[in-house]
């Protein structure tokens, strides 16, 4: 995987944060970006406990965090009439286009954005 810089999707996060070390051999040296509903996915998920909230702050203070502005807006809402995706999906890869950064998930439904630079983890290997 050339470049510095990669676009992480929240499925990442989550294995990361679980001791994948493959995603941590990949990830380290990197220069690491997020999306603000990636943010929001981790800190509000309903089984995270106090101690799991620090480790994610920790991780996300790491990242650069994208806001929302109107070029992504824009291209959510074309990403998500074109592609169909979900809306929280959708601002993900429209953030990741709106940097022009591959973005690594393991979600195989991204695949069907064809202008997307895509890392399609596989998490089972």
């Amino acid at each position: 995987m050339n470049g510095n810089k990669l676009f992480l999707d929240t499925n990442i996060i989550l294995y990361l944060l679980n001791g994948d070390e493959t995603l941590a051999t990949m990830l380290n040296m990197k220069q690491l970006y997020i999306s603000i509903i990636t943010e929001l996915e981790l800190l509000a998920y309903k089984n995270v406990i106090k101690n799991e909230t620090a480790i994610i702050k920790d991780f996300v203070s790491q990242c650069k965090i994208i806001n929302i502005n109107n070029t992504i807006k824009e291209e959510t809402i074309r990403i998500r009439k074109t592609y169909q995706t979900k809306l929280p999906d959708s601002i993900i890869i429209a953030s990741a286009l709106y940097l022009d950064l591959p973005l690594i998930t393991a979600d195989s439904d991204f695949k069907k954005v064809e202008e997307l630079s895509l890392v399609l983890y596989d998490f089972s290997k």
